[in-house]
């Protein structure tokens, strides 16, 4: 088995012979304190931080940052002049009200991201095959952007279709563009597939929501090979974390973030635990976050990766504020004549509208859902799917 293609990565870009577990947390030290040292010398956001710490262990002493003090202090978090940034991402924190989450990112952050892109693609992608790429375009260095770029660079077709192709769209495309390969959102491609079939492809790379194990498998049982599970966030440059060919995790971007996971009380978590993603990011330029809470649930995996590579792996990531639809999606999706399906809650009752590409049991379905949800009430609302059909959510799947 190959070694997980992150390791020649930062090896190369942190210019290392080797690529131990000791490499990487002296490389981590040094661009931590380094960190530090800019962001004391600046007097922004963290000013009162020390200007530097004697081991990794000593992070845990730092205070947390919340995405409310991302939101309301994004100038004075911006390390690097407003004439270096390339990029501007903007977001509303996960309230109803509230301030605009903005991200920032430099040519380099980009450039480092497209290379994260490379190696985690290049596990299946190759010199002339074509990609679908179902994630959004939004302009220079948007996510869609930097994954065709990453596509092309790796001598590849990149296919920039978007997120909101309607069923019949999508057919033609696997019939008359016959790509071998899919990169978009987990319960998107297996709606594509459920309704489409395989057709051409072969392989996917899945990423910018939750995967539960219902649609993991259900994608791997008509595509026969198992999927590629990344994880990003605007906070990580849009990449964190890439699936090497054992299969056993996500590793992260380690030159580029030290990753905590810790308990609801803050407490930090050993390796192997369930808890919150926390994050450093040491090798952001524009805009550098220092034990940022993700809101996303996760662990990080023990011990070495069966590829042999020594740097640290994620489990399945979640959010919590998504777990009724992460439950939703599980249930749902392990009925086989289930394309997709939207839940909102409105005035009380939880009011489901869902698509069926085939036979389906939906007595069998609200069933299991007041058992899954007892005591709320429920409406299931079921229709064929259509060709002029596009998936119900473009983006993140929620509870509306």
């Amino acid at each position: 088995m190959n070694r997980s293609r992150i390791d020649a990565l930062i090896a190369r870009q942190e210019r290392l012979r080797t690529l131990t577990r000791a490499d990487i947390e002296t490389m981590q030290l040094k661009k931590l304190n380094e960190l530090l040292r800019r962001e004391r010398a600046r007097g922004g956001f963290y000013r009162a931080l020390p200007a530097r710490v004697e081991s990794l262990g000593a992070l845990a002493a730092l205070p947390f940052t919340t995405a409310r003090e991302l939101a309301e202090n994004a100038p004075g978090l911006l390390l690097t002049s407003q004439g270096a940034v390339q990029r501007v991402v903007t977001d509303l924190t996960s309230g109803t009200t509230g301030a605009a989450k903005r991200m920032f990112y430099t040519e380099g952050d980009c450039e480092n991201t497209v290379q994260l892109f490379m190696a985690g693609l290049g596990e299946l992608i190759f010199p002339g095959s074509v990609t679908m790429i179902c994630m959004p375009f939004s302009g220079p260095h948007g996510l869609g952007e930097l994954i065709a770029e990453a596509v092309q660079r790796l001598g590849a077709r990149a296919l920039r279709l978007g997120a909101g192709l309607s069923y019949a769209a999508y057919r033609d495309v696997l019939t008359h563009q016959r790509p071998d390969t899919f990169v978009g959102m987990p319960a998107q491609l297996l709606s594509l597939l459920r309704v489409c079939g395989r057709g051409s492809l072969r392989r996917a790379l899945v990423s910018g929501d939750a995967c539960p194990a219902s649609v993991s498998a259900g994608c791997e049982r008509i595509l026969e090979t198992r999927l590629f599970p990344h994880y990003g966030s605007r906070e990580l440059g849009l990449g964190g974390a890439i699936t090497c060919p054992a299969h056993m995790g996500m590793h992260l971007r380690e030159n580029h973030v030290i990753a905590e996971i810790v308990a609801p009380d803050g407490r930090v978590l050993p390796h192997g635990a369930w808890g919150e993603l926390v994050i450093t990011t040491i090798g952001m330029e524009a805009l550098p976050l220092i034990r940022y809470r993700t809101g996303d649930r996760t662990r990080i995996l023990p011990g070495k990766c069966p590829c042999g590579s020594e740097v640290l792996r994620l489990d399945a990531v979640t959010r919590r504020a998504e777990a009724d639809m992460l439950a939703l999606d599980e249930l749902l999706f392990s009925f086989d004549g289930v394309a997709d399906h939207c839940a909102a809650l409105r005035g009380g009752v939880l009011q489901i509208s869902l698509r069926t590409c085939g036979a389906f049991d939906a007595a069998r379905a609200e069933a299991r859902l007041r058992a899954l949800f007892p005591g709320r009430a429920i409406r299931l609302a079921a229709a064929p799917v259509q060709p002029d059909d596009a998936a119900f959510y473009a983006g993140k799947r929620r509870v509306l």
